[in-house]
């Protein structure tokens, strides 16, 4: 079955209370949701593997003990448990945000 997210109606999409993105839809394990932090990034690890998609936006990612500057168009990964958070960012960021896969990650081998 198709499934599509539009970044228009993903601006307006409710997001659930204790939560802090919008789910948008899911197939099996993926899940897609949008990201738009507002002031300050909370998150914490999550179970699954994730990927960030920037849409808008510019500032830097730690991830894991790293840090690299993104900007719109950029992709990221975040493998499961990984402690990580988005950092000197401005009102417009917004990601399309992708987990997948079993809890705990996936195996790294290609």
């Amino acid at each position: 079955m198709l499934k599509k997210a539009s970044l228009p109606a993903a601006r307006m999409a409710p997001i659930p209370p204790g939560r802090r993105a919008a789910r948008l839809f899911s197939h099996g394990s993926m899940g897609v949701w949008f990201y738009a932090p507002d002031g300050a990034d909370l998150q914490t690890p999550h179970d699954q593997d994730e990927v960030y998609i920037i849409v808008n936006g510019t500032g830097s990612f730690f991830c894991a003990g790293e840090r690299v500057q993104f900007g719109p168009g950029d992709a990221l990964f975040v493998p499961a448990n990984a402690e990580h958070r988005f950092e000197e960012f401005g009102d417009d960021l917004e990601a399309w945000v992708v987990f997948y896969g079993p809890k705990g990650g996936e195996s790294a081998v290609v």
